[in-house]
């Protein structure tokens, strides 16, 4: 978990090019300009004089009505804690700009959703082999990086709101009761300039990330709509670019892993209310610290909206070191190296046999995972996660251990239950977790649900039980009599 878990820790010290750096790229887009980066993916600090720079641009006189605009937006915002349209355009704005290499978003032609849709086909008719669960993937798209932003950003305000929505509250809490009312536009204002700085910081970050991911689910969520397999030809094109491997493989290998993926949530129904879940129990466990909000308060000046993004840039979230904070955070990282571990098994079975580059393209994609590139850095940014492929490694032995033990219906059975699934304590012994006895929750949940009737089904089956009986020993006589 990074000590910073929203990513507003302290500016880092000025690059040693100076203003040289901030003029390279006055629109936010570089390392040095206060825009978002691979290892800054919300953009904060990093010499920005202005942190409005990313959203207002260089601010000349030909943006200035663009810009008061857009102030006047943020002003006015009423919604939630987030300003999503905010976040929406702010993303939009981060991927017609492109990425750090120079490659500029695309639309996807004709012959590359064909290759997808070949490609998922393809990949669940081998993943029928080695997984139990029946494809997941009603649909095979190509997005564009921008149809990424827009298919994926109700699943992000999934995932932030509740964050977003303790700063709203703690807004509001940290006046005197019997100041709150006559401070109550200023309190709607920094609400307002709150949700605004939330979308501009989040949408930056969805940017940045859209430029690297090559489907809806690599960050092991599902970011996408259920039942819908989505990938990026543009970013696969780039992944793949230097690592002399035929293009088709490598569509194809991400392709298993994008079908993978749904399977899973498609055929696992508790699984993603379980992972959102668990998120939002961590975000309950984020403490403001009121202290500072109480500086920002005293001392917001509206004229200077900068002020608020300072203080959220100074640290004023902080993880609770409490045994449920550290339990949810537990269950989160164990949910996700287990969804990982799985995928990565079952791919690898599918692919190994059939594909030459299998195991470079595995080896490479965990390692992507393991350098903490945008996708990670992001997810740890929002919600203080950062995840450890020391456990998705774990998770897969432990999986493809399983398989050699039970079989593939042995393994995928233990999906059918949350309490069923490894814990963090079998991920360090797996062979413990193979030849334990599993419990056999059909049982439970037959008597769960009759007792939910009210009785009636037991009651019934007795009285049916009897009747049985009464018949069969009826049948017996009458056969006895037709011997006589």
């Amino acid at each position: 978990m990074s000590d910073t878990p929203f990513g507003f820790g302290l500016p880092p010290e000025e690059p040693e090019n100076g203003d040289e750096g901030k003029k390279k790229d006055p629109a936010g887009g570089g390392q040095g300009s206060g825009g978002p980066s691979p290892t800054n993916p919300f953009g904060f600090g990093e010499g920005a004089d202005n942190p409005f720079a990313a959203m207002f641009g260089s601010l000349n006189p030909n943006d200035l009505g663009a810009a008061f605009q857009q102030l006047g937006q943020m002003l006015s915002y009423e919604g939630g804690p987030v300003n999503w349209d905010m976040a929406k355009q702010i993303a939009r704005q981060a991927v017609s700009q492109g990425t750090q290499d120079g490659t500029k978003d695309r639309s996807v032609g004709p012959a590359e959703r064909t290759a997808v849709e070949e490609a998922v086909r393809l990949a669940d008719l081998w993943l029928d082999s080695v997984t139990s669960l029946p494809s997941g993937a009603s649909t095979a798209v190509a997005w564009s990086r921008a149809e990424w932003v827009e298919a994926t950003l109700p699943a992000w305000q999934q995932l932030v709101d509740p964050v977003a929505e303790r700063v709203g509250l703690a807004m509001g809490d940290v006046l005197p009761e019997e100041m709150q009312a006559m401070a109550g536009p200023l309190i709607g204002m920094m609400r307002s300039m709150g949700g605004a700085m939330f979308g501009q910081q989040i949408g930056q970050a969805v940017g940045v990330l859209a430029g690297e991911v090559v489907g809806s689910t690599d960050i092991g969520l599902p970011l996408g709509p259920a039942g819908k397999a989505a990938l990026l030809p543009l970013n696969i094109e780039t992944f793949g670019k230097d690592l002399g491997v035929p293009k088709e493989e490598v569509r194809l290998y991400l392709a298993l892993r994008e079908a993978a993926h749904q399977r899973l949530f498609a055929h696992v129904p508790w699984l993603r209310s379980h992972l959102f879940g668990a998120v939002e129990a961590y975000a309950r466990g984020i403490k403001v610290d009121t202290s500072k909000l109480e500086d920002v308060v005293g001392q917001f000046d509206p004229t200077h909206p900068e002020q608020l993004q300072d203080a959220l840039q100074q640290g004023m979230f902080q993880p609770e070191d409490t045994a449920e904070q550290k339990a949810s955070l537990a269950r989160l990282e164990t949910a996700l190296a287990l969804v990982e571990g799985w995928v990565d098994a079952v791919v690898h079975e599918a692919a190994s046999r059939r594909l030459t580059s299998a195991d470079a393209l595995r080896e490479t994609l965990r390692r992507r995972r393991a350098s903490g590139g945008p996708a990670e850095q992001t997810f740890a940014t929002l919600i203080g996660l950062q995840l450890r492929p020391r456990r998705l490694r774990d998770a897969s032995r432990l999986w493809a251990s399983l398989t050699d033990a039970r079989g593939v219906d042995g393994r995928d059975s233990l999906w059918e239950h949350p309490d069923m699934l490894p814990t963090a304590t079998d991920l360090d012994d797996p062979d413990g977790f193979v030849h334990r006895e599993q419990l056999d929750f059909s049982e439970l949940d037959k008597m769960l649900g009759e007792a939910a009737g009210g009785g009636k089904p037991n009651l019934d089956k007795d009285k049916g039980s009897g009747k049985d009986d009464q018949g069969a020993e009826g049948d017996k006589d009458n056969e006895g009599d037709k011997d006589q």
